[in-house]
């Protein structure tokens, strides 16, 4: 007995050790150091010693058109809230990407090439630094002649040029006259404590990763050409004439579009002042970047949207647009509705900022309170376009995704958003079929390596595999933990989530361990299956089995994933019926399950049908019961 006992104690240790570790999430040695340093917890808040940096810019372009030089001056200081001492700077210069012999994904034409970003002056606390603005490269270094100590601050006075590019695409020329202005400023780029600098290039596929930053952004423009920009204006008073300036006012409470200014006012040319140039004031305080857009014949509607019960705040919804471009004359009441629906719906949180506006570009992009949206001529489409990109105002803007690194973290939520808010504009039937044509199709039925990847896989290290890596699969991912949790449990965990991390840069593992903790479940199987294995979606319907009290379904998960799935029974008398099954039948064993069928009557037909989770081999989910 006394040899016995312990053996026992031990082989029972061993099972206990073996579940904890089975409920371990891989952690990147990068990653594990973070939460070894407690700048992250494992209960998914931030750390008790987490730090981010800021800056507070204040910024002055000048914008002439049809001249395509664009001037610039800015002031940043750049505060160090790191345990780190920083001897260097590193700076990003987005628009480079524009420039001959830049790495950039794809191929690309003389209408896209620029020199790029040219500096006339850099000062860091009034001293000249010598900088390479002429290398081929989206970031710069910059070498501090004295070390910027926790809790410092440095100032940069930094003057620059560029040209814009013909080629408009995230940014650049919409026709002669009209400018989209996007990363048009040099930045200070995060620090942060998993990775120190982030120096990933800009490669013109994966996207963004800022601070958050107070900014005053002052834009110089031509008479007669309106400005429409990130923040919320300054002076409307000083630069516009006073019928236009009340009319913006009035657009500001009401639910009914204003037409703030029309192709007839346009073609008067007095809605502006009548100076030389105008200077366009904004500001925006605690947000991720700005935009800008310019032009002297792009009609402007404004309307707004009651955010916040609590407080009746609104949210204005503004739109700039050809007068001729009839989809973008309903983009203000699609995007009230959008406001409204995500603020009250999902996220159901109330949208963060006083401002939207829908500028007709060619990139489909978002910005902090702006969406370059393109031209088309379906006005259902474009609505769903548009929800897209303002879907993205919570992720990446309202917490502060790294994109470039885990663009799942935001392009799969605002994935997610489209097809929920798609829901109620179009029904679910319509909202579904686009989702699956557009989101799930095409990976499905593409067996390659590169689609199969881990959606943990960084976004920085992909390109084949990427846009569904960052799109439809980590959509499915939510999906599926929201049809297991339930809308009210999964909501709450997603608002702890989003609170807890709120102007603040989260990484995959705060999400898992956030939403594990506000749930009160330990979820990391999941998050194991979906996010760190090479896992797809094909459910095989191996053997139907008479049982004493119905039958059982003998299902075979082939590609692994754990997917929600219908189960659709056709009797013999010609009824049917459906019984749903949560991706929780697959967490005792993720390859096989058995599902009894309780009935009195005799199947003829047994049909597993996943939905959005459209299966990879559709011919094994039927079978007929003989």
């Amino acid at each position: 007995m006394n040899i016995i006992k312990p053996l026992m104690l031990t082989a029972l240790s061993c099972v206990a050790l073996t579940r904890v570790n089975a409920q371990d999430l891989y952690k990147p040695r990068d990653i594990q150091k973070a939460f070894d340093k407690g700048t992250r917890q494992a209960d998914g808040k931030p750390g008790k010693n987490y730090w981010q940096n800021h800056g507070t810019y204040n910024i002055t372009i000048t914008a002439l058109p049809p001249d395509r030089n664009i001037k610039g001056t800015e002031t940043i200081t750049y505060v160090n809230n790191s345990p780190d001492t920083l001897k260097r700077l590193n700076m990003k210069l987005i628009l480079n990407i524009h420039k001959p012999g830049v790495a950039r994904f794809g191929d690309t034409g003389p209408d896209y090439l620029t020199s790029g970003v040219h500096f006339d002056k850099f000062l860091a606390d009034g001293e000249a630094v010598k900088v390479n603005g002429e290398g081929a490269s989206t970031n710069m270094r910059v070498d501090l002649s004295k070390p910027l100590a926790p809790h410092a601050q440095v100032k940069l006075d930094i003057d620059w040029h560029f040209q814009i590019s013909l080629q408009s695409g995230r940014e650049g020329m919409i026709d002669p006259t009209t400018y989209y202005l996007a990363y048009f400023y040099p930045r200070v780029s995060v620090y942060d404590d998993y990775n120190g600098w982030d120096r990933l290039p800009f490669l013109d596929g994966q996207e963004f990763y800022n601070d958050f930053n107070d900014y005053t952004l002052t834009v110089n423009a031509p008479k007669n050409y309106i400005v429409w920009a990130t923040g919320t204006l300054q002076n409307p008073k000083e630069v516009l004439q006073p019928e236009y300036a009340k009319r913006l006012e009035k657009s500001m409470t009401s639910d009914s579009t204003v037409h703030i200014a029309t192709a007839a006012d346009l073609a008067k040319q007095k809605i502006t002042a009548q100076k030389d140039q105008n200077s366009w004031v904004w500001k925006a305080n605690d947000i991720s970047d700005m935009a800008v857009g310019i032009s002297d014949h792009y009609v402007w509607d404004g309307a707004s949207a009651i955010v916040d019960d609590a407080t009746h705040r609104r949210a204005s919804m503004q739109a700039a647009f050809q007068d001729s471009a009839a989809d973008f004359h309903h983009a203000v009441q699609a995007g009230r509705h959008s406001l409204s629906w995500l603020s009250h719906n999902w996220p159901g949180v109330p949208y963060p900022f006083p401002k939207m506006t829908a500028f007709q570009g060619f990139a489909d992009m978002e910005y902090p309170m702006m969406v370059n949206d393109s031209h088309t001529d379906d006005i259902q489409f474009a609505a769903f376009v548009q929800d897209h990109e303002i879907a993205h105002t919570y992720f990446p803007f309202y917490m502060g995704i790294n994109e470039s690194r885990y663009a799942f973290m935001d392009e799969g939520w605002a994935t997610t958003f489209e097809r929920l808010i798609g829901a109620d504009e179009v029904g679910q039937e319509k909202a579904d079929a686009l989702y699956k044509d557009f989101r799930i199709n095409g990976y499905i039925h593409d067996a390659v390596t590169s689609e199969d990847l881990p959606i943990i896989t960084p976004s920085s290290e992909l390109r084949a595999g990427y846009g569904n890596n960052s799109y439809g699969k980590p959509s499915l991912s939510y999906f599926a933990l929201k049809d297991m949790l339930g809308d009210e449990l999964f909501k709450k965990a997603l608002h702890g989530y989003m609170d807890r991390w709120h102007g603040k840069h989260p990484i995959p593992w705060d999400y898992f361990n956030s939403m594990n903790d506000v749930s009160g479940r330990n979820l990391n199987w999941f998050f194991n299956n979906w996010f760190f294995t090479n896992y797809y979606i094909d459910l095989s319907l191996q053997k139907i089995s008479k049982a004493s009290d119905g039958y059982v379904a003998d299902i075979k998960n082939v590609g692994g994933f754990a997917i929600p799935f219908d189960v659709k029974i056709t009797y013999t008398d010609g009824t049917t019926e459906t019984k749903h099954q949560t991706p929780a039948v697959w967490e005792r064993d993720q390859k096989q399950v058995s599902i009894n069928l309780k009935t009195a009557k005799t199947i003829k037909t047994v049909t597993l049908d996943g939905g959005i989770f459209m299966d990879a081999t559709e011919k094994d989910n039927t079978l007929d019961v003989k």
